[in-house]
């Protein structure tokens, strides 16, 4: 985390709208905890959570962010009680059935990283629906992480690299090619990761994408996250000097 002073404070939300980074990604963490702390239902914490993420992915098109990628339940995540995990795919429904409506009015294209042939067929439905929609115009791009994890990925992409050179047919392996198996394949890596929450790890978030991301912790939960927090990271970002492994001239 960033401390600064009241003086540096002000200067490092200060936001240059004009250089923003191309892809933010987002660990959505703390539904739970701000449920508890209100002696609410988990349960509750995930739909607050919900509309958090609408008014971010809503103010992050119209500031001009090109992509956008969420962790929204991770592979490990079904270990988690069944009512919780029902709670979660419920509001992911109602999600979609809102967004189908408003994707071509919003100007926001929608993808998803993760295996969700184990989702329900009236998730695995929606989500082939706004896939089929964001395939016809240009726009924001919203990834949601779905049943994903880094390292799932990562083992999947390596399998069907080697059945494509059993086959003789996989092209010669380098950071770019391997890339094209993975579920980003075509996005361009994040510039800034986020975590709200107050944890101090990636959660197997983005394994190999996140190689050279800046990371921004905050220990702000994510119900309570605004378009204010939204601009702190990206002022943090904009204060950064990324080298990606070189030496600055």
């Amino acid at each position: 985390m960033a401390f600064f002073s009241k003086k540096q404070t002000k200067k490092a939300e200060e936001v240059d709208f004009s250089n923003l980074p191309r892809h933010i990604a987002i660990i959505l963490d703390g539904n739970g905890r701000w449920a508890q702390q209100r002696n609410l239902p988990r349960t509750a914490g995930h739909a607050a959570g919900a509309e958090t993420f609408r008014k971010i992915a809503t103010y992050c098109r119209d500031i001009g962010l090109e992509y956008l990628t969420v962790y929204a339940f991770s592979t490990e995540n079904w270990k988690r009680p069944k009512n919780e995990v029902d709670t979660i795919m419920s509001l992911l429904e109602k999600y979609l059935y809102e967004a189908i409506d408003r994707m071509e009015r919003d100007k926001v294209k929608m993808c998803f990283f993760g295996d969700t042939t184990v989702l329900s067929p009236e998730l695995q439905e929606l989500i082939a629906r706004t896939r089929e929609i964001s395939l016809h115009y240009e726009g924001c791009q919203v990834n949601i992480c779905l049943n994903y994890g880094g390292r799932d990925e990562i083992l999947r992409a390596v399998a069907q690299y080697a059945q494509e050179y059993k086959a003789g047919t996989a092209p010669e392996l380098t950071e770019e090619s391997f890339s094209r198996y993975l579920y980003s394949a075509g996005v361009p890596d994040p510039d800034l990761l986020i975590r709200p929450g107050g944890e101090l790890r990636l959660s197997n978030f983005l394994m190999w994408q996140s190689a050279y991301s800046e990371l921004y912790f905050t220990d702000t939960l994510w119900p309570d996250f605004t378009e204010a927090d939204i601009n702190r990271a990206i002022a943090a970002y904009q204060h950064r000097d990324r080298r990606f492994g070189g030496i600055k001239p």
